[in-house]
């Protein structure tokens, strides 16, 4: 039936051209984007799993720099703590110096001068081994703590070591000096004491240091893994799109042609009244 009311062909032709439009608005925004899910109304689930994933992915790298600093505090102290053991190097070949019987009094006190001057020396180390406020060796706090997974529930610990002089590891006193051969010899055997001590806690400190960077390494092995995850299920294969956005392109211009000739039809009718 020839009628100028209804043209069902341009209809047809029109919806076909619309979805083709549609089609090609959606393969452009990939190219542009990059993203085959770039948004929930593409692919709602595969969406909400990235947007998870990008979520733990931010979180690792919270993880890495709550990493850093605690890294960085303990090298610090673990940089405070070996001068400490070369300062108690040198004042123990002092006290031992000192601690001769043949040695004369003036002889003594210049060496003791000389002692007195590193033991305050190790003061000013310990005071000033500090990173962000976080000093590990002057027995101010009772330790650090990094982030160990991305929600924050778990936690890598690393304890102070209290090398204040007069403590537990540095065993010698805040005003030790030597006037005689006795005294100097009771403080170089102080000092070999400390030294031991001061040993073991640079060996935790070290060990504390490793577990953290080993963490990191692994955090960073984490986060890539799921950085891939997240590229698989989104990402757009460009090399395909490109190929479907030429063919698209074809269809469209097929399609507006359709309509054209669609649209002429109805002008057939006037032909029946010639």
């Amino acid at each position: 039936m020839a009628t100028i009311n209804t043209n069902a062909g341009a209809m047809i032709a029109l919806q076909n051209l619309n979805k083709t439009n549609m089609e090609l608005e959606q393969v452009q925004t990939r190219i542009n984007t990059g993203l085959a899910v770039g948004s929930a109304k593409d692919n709602g689930g595969i969406f909400a799993i990235a947007q998870s994933m990008r979520a733990d992915v931010a979180g690792y790298r919270a993880v890495g720099n709550s990493i850093d600093l605690a890294v960085s505090t303990v090298d610090v102290a673990l940089a405070g703590g070996e001068a400490l053991s070369d300062m108690l190097v040198e004042m123990k070949e002092k006290a031992l110096a000192a601690a001769d019987t043949s040695l004369d009094a003036a002889s003594r006190t210049a060496l003791n001068a000389d002692f007195t001057a590193m033991r305050d020396q190790l003061k000013t180390i310990i005071a000033n081994a500090e990173f962000n406020g976080t000093n590990l060796i002057d027995g101010s706090t009772t330790g650090i703590s990094a982030l160990a997974n991305a929600d924050g529930s778990n936690n890598i610990t690393v304890a102070d070591e209290d090398l204040s002089l007069a403590g537990s590891v540095v065993t010698i006193a805040t005003n030790a000096s030597f006037s005689t051969a006795t005294q100097a010899s009771n403080i170089a055997s102080q000092i070999g004491t400390s030294l031991d001590n001061l040993n073991a806690s640079l060996a935790r400190l070290g060990t504390g240091s490793t577990s953290l960077e080993i963490h990191k390494t692994f955090v960073g092995k984490l986060s890539d893994a799921l950085e891939r995850g997240i590229g698989n299920l989104v990402d757009a294969d460009l090399a395909k799109e490109s190929a479907r956005l030429q063919s698209l392109q074809v269809k469209q211009q097929l399609g507006i042609q359709a309509l054209s000739i669609a649209n002429s039809a109805p002008s057939a009718i006037l032909g029946y009244f010639r």
